[in-house]
């Protein structure tokens, strides 16, 4: 069961922070002040925080196509290099958006029967997460929303609405992620039943903590 604040382990190649040294390291600070879990990106990223912390891994696998908007562990292969690498969790896009590799009823089939794996499917509206619930997901996130045509343009802030929603009409945990920034957005997630938040950005790039600041104090 994932519960409380999991944070997001990940750093983008133009990062200087990038590299399973520092997402490691990132990670094992993490834990250390409370996290309960940590997501992370690609196979040399989760083998190494794996080898680091106890805490449960959400792993996903970044796999960029010209063909489609789907790249969160999109495919078997994917899936399998994320489960070896060490995450016990597997999170994948479980949008309705279009998929240029297996349908996502085989995807999840095989997560849960080949790799004996939790999956935490990303949506981004109610009908996506009805969809992932029915087809066997173990934990549905809100990570996606304001990222597709078919879900709310974002205000830069967490989708809580969409949190609400998914309490009401789902039967798995609901994992809130996307844009939480402060204690006060996590506590809102928390009251309105969310069983976990994952924050990001707000914990572990400090290029943009530290742009964000300069950018307020530029506004002044």
């Amino acid at each position: 069961m994932l519960e409380g604040i999991v944070v997001s382990c990940q750093a983008r190649p133009d990062n200087p922070l990038h590299g399973p040294l520092f997402m490691s390291a990132m990670a094992v600070s993490a834990v250390q002040g409370g996290a309960t879990a940590i997501r992370a990106n690609g196979v040399k990223d989760i083998r190494s925080i794996k080898a680091h912390v106890k805490v449960p891994i959400i792993g996903i696998n970044k796999i960029f196509s010209d063909k489609s908007e789907i790249y969160i562990t999109p495919s078997k292969k994917s899936a399998s290099d994320v489960a070896r690498a060490g995450a016990s969790i597997i999170g994948i896009d479980a949008t309705i958006r279009k998929r240029v590799f297996e349908p996502l009823t085989d995807i999840i089939k095989y997560i849960k029967k080949d790799l004996n794996c939790l999956i935490l499917a990303d949506v981004s509206n109610l009908d996506e997460a009805m969809q992932a619930e029915n087809l066997g997901a173990d934990f549905i996130a809100t990570t996606l929303s304001g990222y597709t045509s078919t879900s709310p343009k974002t205000k830069n802030e967490p989708d809580l609405d969409l949190v609400a929603t998914l309490v009401n009409n789902c039967k798995r945990p609901i994992i809130a992620e996307g844009r939480y920034e402060n204690s006060q957005q996590i506590s809102s997630a928390f009251e309105l039943g969310a069983a976990a938040v994952v924050v990001g950005t707000a914990i572990t790039n400090p290029r943009e903590i530290t742009r964000k600041f300069v950018n307020q104090v530029k506004d002044r």
